[in-house]
């Protein structure tokens, strides 16, 4: 069983011209991924974009600029008008997305809460899923 913490938000895709689309966007969380947050954007399409990457990368990039891979991300700003900046980069491309920082602040407390950092594998039985990385799926 997993459990999870879900947040909607907006986030703005950022322009050439620095112009910005509002993008609804959710936050997900699963005990069953404790390593990974998800990003899930509704692009205005029945097509949803999912985006995933490292727990610890969201929590860092909250205080400085990081992310050397397809996700890179910086803080700007103070206070309640701070934001946050990712850049998410594929082979298709790149986007710019702007976040309001404190809200994914408060909802990555929770995340944290709910798994603390460093007990995310507490309760897994490593043997069992080395078995099937090495044999495959029974």
């Amino acid at each position: 069983m997993s459990d999870r913490i879900d947040h909607r938000l907006d986030t703005k895709l950022v322009l050439p011209f620095g112009e910005r689309i509002t993008v609804p966007t959710v936050l997900s969380y699963r005990t069953d991924d404790p390593f990974a947050v998800h990003l899930i954007f509704h692009a205005g399409t029945h097509h949803t974009i999912a985006w995933a990457f490292d727990r610890d990368l969201l929590s860092r990039g909250l205080r400085r600029p990081c992310g050397p891979g397809d996700v890179y991300i910086w803080p700007t700003g103070m206070g309640s008008d701070a934001e946050l900046h990712l850049v998410l980069s594929s082979p298709q491309g790149a986007a710019r997305l702007v976040a309001p920082l404190p809200v994914l602040a408060q909802w990555l407390e929770r995340t944290y809460a709910l798994v603390p950092a460093g007990q995310e594998t507490d309760g897994w039985d490593v043997d069992a899923e080395l078995s099937l990385l090495l044999h495959g799926a029974a």
